[in-house]
């Protein structure tokens, strides 16, 4: 489908434009199909889209979900999509996962600092930010119901065989770059999982058809 005219920041908007989904592959693309069709179902009916992606800790593979599909929502013109994000416990939203979306032309300011530090995540002049902080999957912050649960990790999926309030459950989940903390590659890899993320949320708003 066409966008419109995009609000979104320059940095960003560049990155999105380099993002190459034709490395998505046909295996991949059918775990990506329950989203893009639960997605075109709101769409067509005009009703709001939640999605709620889902990991263990809520501190990075999640909150990248949450902030790449509220900001291809923004990038296809694909209107009353709301974001969020939750874990079967709480932490906290992972430092270089916030200086990961920084770096791709986001802006990132600290609200509140302590053991779960509160982020601005402002993606486009014109939209309110997104809020991101670590959260149990129920927290009043996010929906109670008619939303999609997306189990962004394989430890979440198997403790969270079934997700409250969730209309439909659905497994997408990506490799952890935690495993390359406090490594050389750190930085590194958890920008190609950002980019990943990006690509395949890309790919997914690009299917609907308003």
């Amino acid at each position: 489908m066409t966008t419109t005219q995009s609000t979104l920041f320059s940095g960003i908007e560049k990155l999105i434009k380099e993002l190459n989904p034709q490395t998505i592959t046909e295996e991949r693309k059918a775990v990506l199909q329950p989203l893009a069709d639960f997605i075109q179902s709101k769409v067509s009916n005009g009703q709001d889209i939640r999605i709620n992606f889902i990991c263990t800790h809520n501190s990075r593979r999640s909150h990248l979900s949450q902030v790449w599909a509220q900001t291809m929502a923004n990038y296809f013109n694909i209107k009353n999509v709301f974001c969020y994000s939750g874990g079967t416990e709480a932490t906290a939203l992972f430092p270089m996962a916030a200086k990961t979306l920084q770096n791709s032309g986001f802006e990132v300011k600290t609200i509140s600092e302590g053991n779960n530090p509160v982020y601005s995540i402002k993606y486009a002049k014109n939209e309110h930010p997104i809020i991101g902080f670590s959260k149990k999957l129920d927290d009043d912050f996010n929906p109670k119901s008619g939303f999609a649960a997306i189990m962004t990790c394989d430890s979440a999926n198997e403790a969270c065989p079934f997700v409250p309030g969730a209309e439909k459950r659905i497994p997408i989940t990506f490799e952890d770059p935690k495993a390359f903390d406090n490594t050389p590659r750190q930085a590194e890899k958890y920008n190609e999982r950002s980019l990943q993320i990006a690509t395949e949320l890309f790919y997914v708003f690009s299917q609907i058809n308003s």
